[in-house]
């Protein structure tokens, strides 16, 4: 008899789990959205074993966090996470800091005592250098992406005006020249109408908090631009025709500006060959003058 009850309890449990397996409750629309906005943070197998290591532990220290705030835009464009920077940050300046003594060690097992005062004081300067070497590095990384999106940004733009030309609605516009690319741009562009339209907001607010999240004043301008043109396609479509003329314009100063930079660091090399090649024929003569004197 207890046994059988057994068995029917484990069998009525068993069939409540299927059926609640089957049909789960729905998830609560404010729990999707929170979902939505929020990055999802890496899961301890995603993250690297250095980054485990270094940058895991003191993630939510004060110290970190005033690390991290001046490169959250950089991170976020660059799609680093902060255990992953964290773990740079402090394996540099630990290779700076040691490397200096651990050399000097092995030339004094050697034979070649280089004493104690020069390598302390190779690794009390190497230490910081090596601390801030990542995050300069992360800001150059960050300046291509903004670049790239600045470019990608202005098709965008252009699609968008073609599309209201053609008498579709802003928010049509908006999603046809989101789609008319494959790359990162132009799904963060996705995801920020997508967002927007999920919260209810206007899609010029997504845009406007895409900018603010990764440091591109051009999508808050854009913004503020359509905002005051209102509803009217043709004075919106003027408005994001200015914008995409305007970055167009800028993309190309920028690269005039990065040839210039590039020709005037070719004449470096040249200059310190002719420096070279004078040293090397004029120091003969003024050793045997000194040795003459």
């Amino acid at each position: 008899m207890t046994g059988a009850l057994l068995v029917g309890v484990c069998a009525g449990v068993g069939l409540l789990l299927l059926a609640t397996g089957l049909a789960p409750s729905p998830v609560p629309l404010a729990q999707r959205l929170d979902a939505l906005h929020r990055r999802p943070l890496p899961s301890s197998e995603a993250i690297p074993l250095l980054a485990r290591v270094l940058g895991v532990p003191w993630r939510n220290s004060a110290a970190a966090r005033r690390v991290l705030e001046p490169l959250r835009a950089d991170l976020r464009i660059t799609g680093t996470s902060a255990e992953q920077h964290l773990a740079e940050r402090a394996g540099v300046a630990l290779t700076a800091l040691l490397w200096a003594p651990v050399t000097a060690s092995l030339m004094a097992l050697a034979g070649a005592d280089v004493g104690f005062a020069l390598p302390l004081w190779f690794s009390l300067v190497a230490a910081p250098v090596g601390f801030a070497y990542p995050s300069l590095k992360l800001r150059s990384q960050a300046k291509v992406r903004r670049r790239a999106f600045r470019h990608a940004f202005s098709a965008f733009l252009d699609v968008v005006s073609i599309s209201l030309a053609g008498g579709r609605g802003v928010d049509t516009a908006l999603r046809d020249g989101a789609n008319a690319g494959d790359g990162w741009p132009f799904a963060e562009l996705r995801r920020a109408l997508l967002e927007s339209e999920l919260r209810g907001e206007s899609p010029w607010t997504g845009l406007n908090r895409l900018g603010e999240d990764i440091s591109v004043p051009e999508l808050g301008e854009l913004a503020a631009s359509a905002a005051l043109a209102g509803s009217e396609g043709a004075r919106v479509r003027a408005s994001l025709a200015a914008k995409a003329r305007s970055l167009r314009l800028r993309g190309l100063l920028e690269v005039e500006t990065a040839a210039q930079s590039s020709s005037e660091l070719m004449s470096l090399p040249v200059v310190l060959l002719m420096f070279g090649f004078v040293v090397f024929l004029g120091f003969p003569a003024i050793s045997q003058v000194l040795n003459g004197i």
